[in-house]
């Protein structure tokens, strides 16, 4: 198992890491990255990149809570945009793909309900997937509490 050190580094673009490295010099372990523009990750890096359980927080105050795998959303996660709306459930290679549900900013899903399987960020087929939706804020819930 390679030996993690802890550190800060501020990049020539203006993005700064604080957190856990590898003995190889990558980000490796849980720590707070904050990009040029100003949004943040607060979470898991593997071999330099977001992994596993994580935090973003875009610079319009948009945000994803959960999972991600090889630096993006992937797994189960609650993205929430700036003006309220939000997608709860599964994420697949950056992208809203598998069962979720869609929340809009007054509250409402919608009628009939915008919940059911998603890809390419558009309802395909309706069906009720409260297990999917659980997965996700347990995924929300578990990267927020990494971070408090």
């Amino acid at each position: 198992m390679p030996q993690t050190m802890k550190g800060t580094y501020k990049y020539p673009d203006g993005s700064q890491y604080n957190g856990e490295w590898s003995s190889t010099g990558q980000r490796h372990g849980y720590g707070q990255m904050t990009f040029p523009d100003g949004s943040q990750y607060y979470g898991f890096f593997e071999n330099g990149l977001c992994e596993g359980s994580g935090v973003m927080i875009f610079s319009d105050n948009s945000r994803y809570e959960g999972d991600f795998r090889k630096g993006k959303f992937n797994g189960h996660g609650v993205f929430i945009r700036c003006d309220g709306m939000k997608y709860e459930g599964q994420y697949q290679d950056g992208k809203i793909c598998g069962l979720g549900m869609v929340t809009f900013s007054d509250g409402t899903q919608g009628l009939p309900r915008n919940e059911g399987y998603f890809e390419g960020g558009k309802l395909i087929r309706r069906e009720k997937c409260p297990a999917e939706i659980r997965k996700a804020h347990q995924a929300a819930d578990k990267a927020r509490s990494q971070h408090a």
